[in-house]
């Protein structure tokens, strides 16, 4: 049986469904990303066509509606309801509301909170995490006969389906992937699926139906498989996919080898890599003291301008 996982980890909390060795579905929620759900104090500066609200420290909040019943330059409370969006779309800032006013925010799944991962035991890594991530981090989904190349563009993100078997095979088994990856990989808001074109309606129909059996149980729309053989879809956008969160290269890949340096041992260490994943940890010392407080040792930086943003690894200090 299903089941989600939950592991607190150093600059994000990641949640995983697993089942049978496999992650099913997951999420990540890096720990300076406003969470949905998250309760802040903010001040009403625009009422314009899309009300503004900003918080202490600067950033900025687009409201889904005006508050009611306060002014503009007041102090409200204000609930996150989708975090700022990384990636091509920089300007897309996070969404909220008064709280109080309108639905509920889904809440995290409940979930079985795991340790701090160590070489004796590592839940994530054996259902399959670090390919998870290189799947995020390269936009490439391989499948039985195919490969998915998803691409990100400011209206949606687009799955190319690509193969080598029977177009019919490729566009029903290309569409149950696609199901598989928009789950594993948190990808919501509207969605593009390139299918190869066929003519035969059996076929678009099959196809799609693989689509509606991969996402069943999920709340989504899409539309009809058209004769060119694209699909459209959507469902719910609460948080940025990992798609989204790989955009940001260095960050993603830090907090990677974070993980990697808690569960690699005890004792001092040495983490070494691209200099712009040297210079993130830099930024972030607070990070690099929790982590000598897990492996009970001093943590060191180590530059080489030689390895690929993902090639930063732990070294004996």
């Amino acid at each position: 049986m299903p089941e989600w996982l939950r592991e607190e980890g150093l600059g994000e909390t990641r949640f995983a469904l697993v089942e049978g060795g496999a992650t099913l579905a997951a999420r990540i929620l890096p720990d300076d990303l406003l969470v949905a759900g998250t309760v802040v104090e903010a001040r009403l500066v625009a009422v314009g066509p899309r009300a503004i609200a900003r918080l202490g420290d600067g950033t900025e909040i687009l409201l889904t509606a005006r508050p009611s019943g306060i002014s503009e330059g007041a102090l409200f409370a204000a609930e996150i309801t989708r975090p700022a969006v990384p990636g091509p779309e920089p300007w897309k800032r996070a969404l909220g509301r008064a709280k109080g006013e309108g639905r509920a925010v889904e809440p995290p799944p409940r979930a079985t909170n795991l340790p701090v991962p160590s070489t004796a035991l590592d839940r994530l890594a054996e259902a399959g995490w670090d390919d998870l991530l290189a799947e995020a981090s390269s936009g490439r989904v391989a499948f039985p006969g195919g490969e998915l190349l998803i691409a990100l563009t400011p209206a949606m993100t687009v799955i190319d389906v690509d193969g080598w078997i029977d177009p019919a095979a490729l566009a029903k088994a290309g569409a149950a992937a696609a199901a598989r990856a928009i789950l594993r990989l948190d990808i919501g808001g509207n969605i593009g699926i390139d299918l190869p074109s066929s003519t035969g309606k059996a076929a678009r129909q099959a196809a799609a139906e693989a689509l509606d059996e991969g996402l069943s149980g999920e709340t989504f729309e899409r539309t009809a498989v058209n004769g060119f053989g694209f699909l459209q879809l959507i469902r719910p956008r609460r948080r940025a996919s990992l798609l989204e969160l790989a955009q940001d290269r260095a960050g993603f890949a830090a907090r990677a080898l974070l993980r990697r340096a808690a569960s690699a041992g005890h004792g001092p260490a040495r983490l070494a890599g691209h200099p712009a994943l040297i210079a993130w940890f830099e930024r972030r010392s607070d990070l690099l003291r929790r982590l000598e407080r897990q492996r009970g040792g001093a943590v060191t930086l180590r530059a080489d301008p030689t390895l690929a943003i993902a090639g930063g690894h732990v070294e004996p200090a």
